[in-house]
């Protein structure tokens, strides 16, 4: 189970637009900074195909300027 951290930078005035788009995918949980105009992105998918996808999903979205993962973790499936 891949749980993976991004740091999500919107266009220039379309931060509420980005955190919208990312809290309507349900693998997604959205942090944004206070001081600074940047989302923590923190994902939590089943499989790496399904973590791939998700990242495709994210880099598609209008609002979003630069994705940068910042770690990544994946458990062992017993």
């Amino acid at each position: 189970m891949p749980i993976k951290s991004y740091l999500a930078h919107p266009q220039e005035g379309k931060k509420e637009d980005l955190i919208k788009a990312l809290s309507e995918l349900k693998e997604c949980e959205v942090m944004p900074a206070t001081n600074e105009d940047v989302l923590v992105v923190v994902t939590d998918t089943l499989d790496d195909a399904s973590e791939d996808i998700l990242k495709e999903k994210i880099e598609k979205i209008d609002s979003l300027k630069l994705l940068a993962m910042v770690s990544g973790f994946n458990s062992p499936q017993n």
